[in-house]
């Protein structure tokens, strides 16, 4: 049976930041199905095109980054800066949970500089614990199309952007994956999203994203005596899967 992997992130080209090396190496390694979802439609990242226009403009982009590497994109159809922990924004997620059926899922960290990227970790978070629950989406007299998952999935949250949080203190990772092998299919992905350059050279004084990316996964990469790599964390609360099925099958840096 084949086994499934998840990211759920904010917006378009956060899992291309973050997480994509891992998922890629899921795929091609151990033939992983890969699914990528962001929250948010990227309604705000421009200063030329409309909402409505730049959401369809970077959903096109999220699906061409996924589809690059036989991976699925969804969208959410939350705002951006309007992401939040409410029961709208958790049903969504529980019913794309219960549909991929994944056995991992992947999200931001908590703390991190973006309000959306926290609260799309609280709502990932609290999916993964809900998905299993038969009364969760249960209404009178309403079937929901797939049934809940037979068990919490395993949650990692990926590095915050620059590994700090709000205030600049570093939010070292738990263990890191070497991503060294694919990074320019990482890179392929990222590229896609075309219309991001013009916004975080705007707004973020970011000039070159791609370029961005690899500095940042080199500099992980390097405390790890590796040429790139990412950094995550497991949830270990209660009740979630205590194994790090991560560096069970791609070894850790």
């Amino acid at each position: 049976m084949t086994r499934t992997a998840l990211a759920v992130l904010a917006h378009p080209d956060d899992a291309e930041f973050l997480c994509a090396g891992t998922l890629i190496r899921l795929r091609t390694e151990h033939g992983w199905a890969v699914h990528v979802a962001t929250m948010t439609a990227g309604d705000c990242g421009s200063a030329e095109h409309g909402p409505d226009e730049i959401a369809r403009i970077r959903r096109a982009e999220g699906r061409a980054a996924a589809e690059a590497v036989g991976a699925a994109y969804h969208c959410l159809e939350e705002r951006d800066l309007r992401v939040v922990y409410a029961e709208a924004a958790l049903e969504k997620v529980v019913r794309l949970l219960n549909a991929v059926r994944p056995d991992v899922v992947f999200t931001h960290s908590p703390d991190d500089y973006h309000l959306d990227h926290e609260q799309t970790s609280k709502v990932a978070r609290a999916a993964a614990f809900a998905a299993p629950i038969p009364n969760f989406l249960h209404r009178p007299g309403s079937t929901e199309p797939h049934p809940p998952l037979d068990r919490i999935p395993h949650l990692f949250y990926c590095d915050p952007l620059e590994g700090v949080d709000w205030f600049g203190n570093p939010i070292a990772p738990a263990f890191r994956v070497d991503v060294t092998r694919v990074i320019d299919d990482k890179a392929r992905m990222l590229a896609c999203h075309e219309s991001q350059r013009a916004w975080l050279r705007k707004h973020h004084g970011v000039d070159n994203l791609v370029e961005s990316m690899r500095e940042w996964g080199a500099s992980r990469g390097r405390d790890a005596g590796v040429a790139f790599a990412e950094g995550f964390r497991q949830h270990l609360g209660h009740s979630y899967p205590q194994t790090n099925l991560l560096a069970e099958l791609l070894g850790k840096v």
